[in-house]
């Protein structure tokens, strides 16, 4: 019997494993019977730092078929890691160009769960500019899932960038994702059919 596939779950910054989306996610895959297959690694702040994390985990499971779901600053990560290894993904409100508004997030932010103080550095601009996949090999593998409400994110960045890629775009909603859970059928039958 063939390894199950792997699903890694990015969360977004200053976010972590016990995001509501990510907790939606994980009842989901037990619903299924995947529940021995997701990894919602924490993230480290770092963009550099947080790749080389999210080798890691895909060098110890490179017998298993990996999916990913990356919400905000974890939707651009899971971008660069699914041009990388040809890996299918589900963006969630995704950052675009990310090292274009980092600017205003110099200095010291609070994780939202966690209280624990992430430091953001000009070189963490620096380290998300090469990690910028300006034009995508294989968007068809990308599922893109915006809200038009978003109040952090451009969805028309998004919208524009994957342009190519299947794409649900709802009316309204927030950078969180209203109603992300009812869209978790959508997303693995996505991803699963591209593994």
């Amino acid at each position: 019997m063939s390894a199950k596939p792997l699903l890694l779950y990015l969360h977004g910054f200053l976010s972590s494993p016990q995001s509501k989306k990510a907790q939606q996610t994980l009842a989901y895959c037990a619903q299924i019977g995947l529940a021995d297959s997701i990894e919602i690694p924490e993230l480290d702040a770092g963009p550099a730092e947080a790749i080389k994390q999210l080798r890691k985990i895909i060098l110890s499971h490179e017998n298993r078929s990996i999916m990913l779901i990356g919400s905000s600053l974890g939707g651009f990560y899971a971008s660069y890691l699914a041009e990388q290894y040809g890996f299918p993904a589900a963006l969630i409100n995704p950052a675009v160009r990310p090292f274009e508004r980092w600017e205003s997030h110099l200095g010291e932010h609070r994780n939202y769960y966690s209280d624990k103080i992430h430091l953001v550095t000009p070189e963490h601009i620096e380290e998300l500019k090469l990690l910028d996949s300006p034009r995508l090999t294989r968007p068809r593998n990308i599922l893109l899932l915006v809200q038009t409400g978003d109040e952090t994110l451009d969805h028309r960045l998004a919208l524009d960038k994957f342009a190519s890629s299947p794409t649900i775009l709802r009316q309204g909603g927030n950078h969180s994702y209203e109603n992300f859970d009812q869209e978790l059928p959508a997303i693995f039958e996505f991803l699963l059919s591209r593994i």
